[in-house]
């Protein structure tokens, strides 16, 4: 694998090293989050409103952040200054722990971080060129990041306090930074001239369904990454640690999905791909919400993780590049991002948040629900134009 990469000059550590400590801010964020704010006395709404806060900026800043580096074509430096000032700004959460004080840090601070992964992702792409479908062997690194931080972490918080939280995620952002300053700007280039508007080729059918079916993905997740370590320890006895663990194995599962995903899109339509991985995450949430007192079942449900993100990510992205090329491959990833993590990961977690102490199993239906319907969107509108994309969309 190594080989291939080093004979095109692509650099693949540098370039694996930034996903790795950017997910493991996620890693350190996700699963543990809800346990420090419940730690400072908030309630399960408030926790989902914070949440969901962290989601909501990834409608408005990717797009921001996206259209300036098209037009500037500066994404490395763009990427610099973002996970500065996120990692500035975040210090903010040491300063102060009163609701307003965290709610203006946390939408100032991923207002900046929000500007980083998009971009990144069309950084990546460039340097692998025509070997694309390689991508999941760089990305791997981020899960492999999260898995470190969620298992370190709920073993460091069986042990210590979750206050110290916000000073692991400080220093995983930092050394984000420190990453970025590892690369060379390569994105200066020249791209064909752009013949659409943006609005022409989001508006085209498929791509309107393409972001209603990520959006609908995304929502299905929001509870579960909002409550799901809350879920093991305050409903079914499970220590922090044994909840790290579970999630370090739905990351394990999605890292080895992404070693082969190059040859699953050889093999099979993109199209084809999404299917499946809607009806496993609808399963998944079903499983979760009604049999997790039992551990096997909560072990396969996480094994599920290799669909419902790791499979659906690497078929969205393959699916942006191709509808959003040339010079409008910013906004396609930021776009994405929006409707998918963004808008449906905030409504999701805001959704779980009002929902919660009402019934979690009933919140995890609701997940499944929302899968199950982007399913049924995905079959019947998802038939973009005949063209064959080998990992095709047919």
């Amino acid at each position: 694998m190594l080989s291939s990469f080093a004979q095109q000059a692509i650099p693949y550590w540098r370039l694996s090293g930034f996903y790795f400590f950017y997910f493991a801010v996620v890693g350190a964020l996700i699963p543990y989050w809800g346990v420090y704010l419940k730690s400072l006395g908030y309630s399960s709404q408030d926790v989902g409103v914070i949440s969901a806060i962290i989601l909501a900026t990834r409608i408005i800043a990717p797009n921001f952040w996206g259209w300036l580096a098209d037009r500037t074509q500066k994404r490395l430096r763009i990427i610099r200054i973002g996970s500065f000032l996120a990692m500035l700004i975040f210090a903010g959460v040491l300063v102060d722990s009163r609701y307003w004080w965290l709610v203006m840090v946390v939408s100032c601070y991923t207002f900046f971080w929000h500007a980083v992964l998009p971009q990144f992702e069309v950084i990546t792409l460039g340097y692998l060129g025509n070997d694309y479908s390689r991508y999941g062997q760089i990305r791997l690194w981020g899960s492999m990041g999260f898995m470190v931080a969620v298992v370190g972490l709920g073993w460091v918080f069986d042990l210590f306090p979750i206050h110290y939280l916000p000073i692991f995620i400080l220093s995983f952002l930092a050394l984000i930074w420190l990453s970025s300053l590892s690369l060379k700007d390569m994105t200066v280039r020249q791209h064909a001239p752009v013949r659409s508007g943006i609005l022409a080729i989001v508006m085209q059918p498929t791509v309107l369904c393409f972001l209603v079916v990520s959006f609908l993905l995304q929502f299905s997740h929001g509870p579960y990454y909002t409550f799901y370590t809350l879920y093991l320890v305050d409903n079914y006895g499970y220590s922090r640690s044994s909840a790290g663990l579970l999630w370090a194995l739905g990351v394990l599962a999605e890292v080895a999905i992404f070693i082969v995903m190059f040859k699953l899109l050889q093999l099979f339509s993109l199209r084809g791909l999404l299917l499946f991985s809607l009806l496993i995450t609808t399963l998944r949430w079903l499983l979760i919400g009604y049999a997790a007192e039992s551990l096997v079942i909560l072990l396969a449900a996480q094994l599920m993780h290799a669909c419902s993100f790791g499979v659906a990510h690497s078929v969205s992205i393959e699916l942006v590049r191709n509808y959003f090329s040339g010079g409008h491959q910013g906004q396609g990833q930021a776009l994405y991002s929006s409707f998918s993590f963004g808008a449906g990961g905030a409504a999701g977690a805001l959704a779980g948040g009002m929902m919660w102490d009402g019934s979690a199993t009933n919140t995890f239906v609701v997940a499944a629900l929302s899968a199950g319907i982007a399913l049924v969107v995905c079959y019947l509108w998802l038939h973009p134009s005949h063209h064959d994309l080998r990992g095709n969309i047919k």
